[in-house]
């Protein structure tokens, strides 16, 4: 049995594996993780499956349309977002156009909408597999076609949508194998805001606060926290490092959990087994401001981490209590002084134009930024995703102006979708933009960007960061010119 794993193409530089999949102003490209890990439990089943990135190639459709025809597999799996689901279900067809095998679609926008998908696809897609998938695609393949007794999927039977009751969480992450890596060129994958290279890794899923605009936990991983083993997280390094050693030589491991820093007695005990086993590695976390920690900060620093990257989000405590961040901008200065304290660089992400937002919270959340001593930013245009609070909540209100999911993007990059009274969506954009060259235009800060390089590779790094946001800010000059 064939199986083939497609991170499948859409418009150039599209970044479908991040939270808000489009082509950043840093021009992002990240691993397809979530699919990696598909393939290794497909793979530990004895299938014979074989994940292709096609961003990361930079090939299209045509290559798609070659790749089935020549393989001829079974089963097809492809990934689904918002902006791209048009595009994604072209794909799909295809596949079926060019070979008999079952479509098996996973994702976000699948999960959120597996009816109205399957409906799209006339035909196309066979199976959507709804939220969590590494097991699901695994039984789907191995149960086809007697689909009613796999738990969490949705498929058409005598022409109407048919759900099967949900799948519970996994509970033992240690017993998933490790992603499958090997299928990938990890050097192809950048960020300019990591060292490179870098690798994704995952200590835990899940999320329990109730942000109404984060999309992972509300329709992919719930908002259950679930943990790995410290001896599991770092097994995993340990192999990751055999396929890649250049990431010890100037790169970084980057934990991509919604929240690391979360369980303190886990996040320490897996920085203690690096230590035990006498790792050499540097690595950067995502946190929360509420969990800043004085003996945390200090082991990680130990360990090997770098950076924190933190959603503080906005600058106006009103703004905060609005989105159920359940943080405060007081939070946010202890967080950074205890960041100095241990030398721990610091990349802020900030959201503009969630409920409640004027033009003077989001200046305020602009100052806010500058003033915390941030080594890197991120601003975002607030976007409402299907299955999230936040797109319930502007539906209801009407603040909806897409009328099409494609609409999601305006040439590739992220498309503001919503107008509030009193804020219009090229308000915030035009805020977005605003803050980022206030912030990262500044004398003070240019200087340090050039005299911190710690290497070839970080000075590599950083030039083509530059690169991709300067190129970013000529295309936006170039559109409104």
């Amino acid at each position: 049995m064939k199986v083939l794993v497609i991170n499948e193409p859409y418009v150039a530089g599209f970044n479908r594996t991040q939270r808000w999949a489009a082509r950043t102003r840093g021009r992002v490209l990240r691993a397809p993780d979530w699919l990696a890990y598909a393939t290794a439990v497909l793979e530990q089943e004895g299938i014979d499956a074989r994940l292709f990135d096609f961003p990361a190639q930079g090939w299209g459709k045509d290559r798609l349309r070659l790749l089935v025809r020549k393989e001829q597999p079974d089963f097809i799996i492809l990934d689904s977002t918002t902006p791209s689901i048009y595009s994604d279900l072209e794909c799909a067809r295809i596949c079926k156009e060019e070979s008999r095998a079952a479509v098996i679609l996973v994702g976000p926008h699948a999960s959120a909408l597996p009816e109205e998908t399957l409906g799209l696809s006339q035909g196309d897609v066979d199976v959507v597999a709804v939220g969590e998938y590494d097991y699901t695609v695994r039984d789907v393949v191995c149960n086809h076609p007697h689909l009613a007794q796999t738990p969490g999927i949705c498929y058409m039977e005598n022409g109407k949508a048919v759900r099967t009751p949900p799948r519970p969480l996994i509970e033992d992450l240690d017993a998933l194998p490790f992603p499958a890596w090997d299928h990938l060129d990890l050097m192809q994958y950048f960020d300019g805001s990591k060292l490179y290279p870098y690798i994704d890794i995952f200590s835990g899923r899940g999320c329990p606060h109730r942000c109404i605009f984060c999309l992972w936990p509300q329709v992919m991983h719930g908002q259950r926290i679930r943990l790995r083993s410290p001896e599991n997280v770092v097994d995993e390094m340990e192999r990751d490092i055999r396929l890649c050693p250049r990431v010890t030589r100037g790169g970084e491991f980057f934990f991509e959990d919604d929240t690391f820093t979360m369980v303190k007695s886990n996040a320490m005990a897996i920085c203690e087994e690096i230590l035990r086993r006498g790792l050499k590695i540097t690595f950067s976390v995502n946190a929360r401001t509420d969990t800043a920690d004085d003996d945390m900060f200090r082991l990680l620093k130990r360990a090997g981490c770098r950076e924190l990257l933190v959603g503080f989000e906005s600058g106006d405590d009103g703004i905060l209590a609005r989105m159920g961040k359940r943080e405060s901008v007081e939070d946010a200065r202890r967080f950074m002084e205890l960041a100095r304290k241990h030398r721990l660089d610091v990349h802020g992400c900030f959201v503009l134009g969630l409920p409640g937002e004027t033009a003077q919270t989001m200046e305020k959340t602009i100052r806010f930024a500058l003033g915390l001593g941030l080594h890197t930013v991120q601003f975002s245009g607030a976007v409402p995703f299907p299955g999230t609070r936040y797109f319930d909540y502007c539906n209801r209100e009407g603040l909806l102006k897409a009328e099409r999911w494609d609409a999601w993007l305006d040439d590739g990059e992220q498309a503001p979708v919503i107008d509030y009274p009193g804020l219009s969506r090229n308000a915030v954009k035009e805020a977005v933009d605003r803050g980022l060259k206030q912030f990262y235009f500044r004398p003070p800060y240019m200087i340090r960007f050039l005299f911190s390089t710690r290497n070839r590779w970080d000075l590599y790094r950083k030039i083509v960061g530059a690169r991709n946001f300067l190129s970013y800010l000529w295309n936006e000059h170039r559109r409104r010119s």
